[in-house]
């Protein structure tokens, strides 16, 4: 018997990996596989009782040939009615979960099998992938066969079912394409999705595994043998940290001359690549599918039935079509353009033939573009929901890259910011579809629309992307043929598009300085409602981690600040503080849903004890303002949850009117827990802004963020001398970057090191 060599997986659960067998090498590829399914092969004949009238059969990848490094055997015992079949069962399944191979069994006659598969589309598929392995091979035939069988006679009928499930799962797992870190297996695209491929050949529908498909499926397969080897236990998600090292054990280098991106990267726009032609190769399926079991809509004639959707566009058999007169005369210039539109505002998918047709014969658009491919572009844009499967459809075939040069850069580009979840081309494609919300709130609801589409353009390129953007967006302007004035005004939204969420989370809105700043450079209230617009939509389209009711509570406040500013020319007067903290007997202690107000009597480190007490039950400091009224010291704080679960109200009401009156037990508890939790990553860094306050200098702190770290600093800050005005804390993914208004001009350098040297000691 061969003998079989497994190496215990190093996470400890169990988990084993048939990367050696004696003679044959493991390793990643096709012929690494097929050697680990022909080891599998051999050692599971060697343990395969010897009787009359039962047979071993492979489902899954080891029925398809196709095993991972680290993965499940996927098997069934069938019988022919034969005695004793648990104790012979029993007698094949422990052997393997001895060996430490993870196994999925079943025992069952052929009639079972088939019963089943007809009740679940799910086991039908996996008996597409049914190949014999050891005992009698007649008795597996049947298996196959009838299997096979029945599937290409009811799989026209089935097919809707799977696609249910299908949907359901991508609903959950995401596009593979457009992931930063997808499951190569389960999401949109990914291998999971040529199995239904497969399936869908099989049953003659349409011929779905096209050499394109299948070039795609061996490259996934590769990068999940590689990822499999990488990690040393089975894993699917292809995560960040594990990138450059399949990345290293494919072979695969960066090929970007400017040195862009690196290897890790230059992976994922591979598998970015793979997935797409594997969704698109399954959106045509679906589609042919669903001709099959509707029929052809026919004229009396017995001609096909077209309905006109646009000019040159028609509708056929639930696709769009180009018109015959399209066809017969030279091709307008903006003709794929407009298709598209059409595609986007129908929601009808583009035929595959037109899509080849216009990729071949369109002629490329000159620059200033005529105003209907402007128009045409615009509608696309504009088109909500339908605009991302249009664009990707367009995508697929070149046509992207003949209307925007820029695009073959941007295509598949990963972004590293944790809270993106999607890569650059489909983030700025989303970002236009997000726009489509906010078009009724602008003067100009078209520059909000390509203003959305082209913010990030500059991502990938050395230097800061709203810098190097802006250029690049002017010029995609001027080729589209926008006159100067809007090509500036382009330009500007670029530039411009980040600075209403770090002003509104990083300033003190109340701070006159502030409003004329971004008035100032805002310029006017048509560009500030476009900003506002695109911000919104910016952050729908990178992730729910980049938007909360508190930060579009803050810009809409700055932004209604600004107005009043452009408006009238005069800066709005800060809001006068709670007439509730400045009356009554002290200490004053409110909490609302999301604010908390404390006042007491006139002492230093007010707001330390504040932080720190809320740091003690778990609230988060989104912005603070410390102020002093007729001898009374006001801190009032927006808050949120650390963990999502909101603090005792009682308790932390008690704990505050104790704290701040001086009692020293609550601040040894709230000392000793927040020191307790210090933040890791790299070293944090302070940043002075001498001229950002009327009546202040601002010390902004980058560091990794970590429970009661406004506490720590805060602390610092009063032992160092420094008054704390106001206080707003602005958290990215890991990071936070907590600006503090320090009363006074602070003009030594001396102090500035000394106050700077014992923040960072806090940190």
């Amino acid at each position: 018997m061969t003998s079989l060599t497994t190496t215990t997986d190093p996470t400890g659960d169990g988990q084993l990996v048939v990367n050696e067998v004696v003679g044959v090498p493991g390793g990643i590829g096709a012929e690494a596989r097929a050697a680990r399914a022909d080891a599998l092969d051999a050692w599971l004949r060697g343990i395969f009782p010897a009787r009359a009238g039962i047979a071993l059969v492979a489902v899954g990848g080891l029925g398809r040939r196709q095993c991972a490094p680290y993965g499940d055997l996927d098997l069934v015992l069938l019988h022919a009615g034969v005695p004793g079949i648990d104790e012979l069962a029993a007698s094949l399944w422990y052997p393997i979960w001895d060996a430490g191979l993870r196994l999925d069994h079943s025992v069952r006659t052929v009639p079972e099998a088939l019963s089943v598969a007809q009740d679940d589309v799910k086991v039908a598929l996996g008996l597409l992938d049914a190949r014999h392995v050891a005992g009698d091979p007649a008795l597996a035939d049947q298996l196959v066969r009838t299997a096979a069988d029945h599937w290409r006679r009811t799989a026209v009928r089935q097919l809707p079912g799977l696609r249910e499930i299908t949907a359901a799962r991508w609903e959950t797992h995401g596009e593979l394409a457009f992931l930063l870190e997808g499951d190569l297996k389960e999401a949109a695209g990914g291998l999971r999705d040529v199995g239904i491929l497969r399936a869908i050949a099989t049953a003659g529908v349409t011929d779905a595994l096209r050499p394109a498909v299948h070039a795609a499926h061996r490259r996934l397969l590769d990068t999940r043998d590689a990822l499999h080897q990488q990690v040393g236990r089975r894993v699917d998600r292809l995560v960040a940290q594990e990138r450059d090292g399949v990345a290293a054990l494919l072979g695969l280098r960066a090929a970007d001359a400017g040195g862009v991106i690196g290897d890790g990267d230059a992976l994922l726009r591979r598998v970015a690549g793979d997935a797409r032609t594997v969704s698109h190769a399954l959106d045509d399926a679906w589609r042919a599918a669903d001709r099959l079991r509707a029929g052809r809509h026919r004229t009396a004639g017995g001609r096909p039935l077209r309905r006109p959707v646009a000019r040159d566009v028609v509708e056929q058999d639930g696709e769009l079509v180009l018109a015959r007169a399209a066809i017969g005369a030279r091709p307008d210039p903006s003709l794929s353009l407009r298709v598209a539109a059409a595609a986007a505002t129908t929601r009808l998918p583009i035929a595959r033939a037109t899509c080849e047709w216009l990729a071949a014969y369109c002629p490329p658009l000159p620059a200033p573009w005529p105003p209907a491919a402007r128009a045409a572009l615009i509608t696309l844009l504009g088109a909500g929901p339908g605009l991302v499967p249009a664009w990707e459809t367009c995508d697929r075939y070149g046509l992207i890259d003949g209307w925007l040069p820029e695009w073959t850069r941007l295509r598949s580009l990963p972004q590293h910011n944790p809270v993106h979840r999607f890569t650059l081309d489909r983030h700025l494609v989303q970002a236009a579809y997000e726009a489509s919300r906010h078009t009724r709130d602008v003067d100009r609801p078209d520059l909000l629309l390509l203003g959305a589409f082209l913010h990030d353009i500059g991502k990938g390129l050395p230097g800061d992307h709203s810098t190097v953007g802006a250029p690049l967006a002017e010029a995609v302007a001027t080729r589209i043929g926008l006159p100067d004035d809007e090509v500036a005004l382009i330009g500007r939204l670029v530039r411009l598009h980040l600075l209403l969420p770090d002003v509104a989370t990083r300033r003190d809105l109340s701070d006159p300085k502030t409003v004329a700043g971004v008035a100032e450079r805002v310029g006017d209230t048509t560009t500030l409602d476009l900003l506002h617009g695109l911000v919104r939509a910016d952050a729908a389209a990178t992730g729910p981690a980049a938007w909360s009711d508190w930060k579009g509570r803050l810009i809409a406040e700055l932004v209604a600040r600004v107005r009043t500013a452009l408006d009238t020319g005069v800066v709005p007067a800060p809001p006068a503080p709670d007439p509730a903290l400045v009356a009554g007997p002290l200490p004053v202690v409110h909490l609302g849903e999301d604010r908390v107000s404390v006042a007491a009597a006139d002492r230093r480190g007010l707001l330390a004890t504040v932080a720190g007490c809320l740091a003690l039950h778990r609230l988060e400091v989104i912005s603070a303002d410390a102020a002093t009224v007729d001898g009374r010291a006001l801190v009032q704080c927006r808050v949120q949850p650390r963990y999502g679960l909101a603090p005792d109200p009682i308790a932390l009401r008690a704990d505050l009117r104790r704290a701040v009156g001086g009692d020293v037990s609550v601040t040894q508890r709230l000392r000793g827990r927040a020191l307790a939790a210090r933040g890791q990553g790299a070293a944090p860094r302070v940043v002075w802004h001498r001229e950002a306050a009327t009546d202040a200098v601002l010390l902004e702190l980058r560091a990794a963020d970590a429970a009661g770290l406004l506490y720590r600093v805060a602390c610092a800050l009063d032992e160092a001398g420094a008054q704390v005005r106001a206080a707003r804390i602005s958290t990215l993914g890991g990071d936070v970057v907590d600006a503090f208004y320090l009363v006074g001009g602070w003009p030594s350098d001396a102090d500035r090191a000394r106050v700077e040297a014992a923040v960072l000691a806090a940190v």
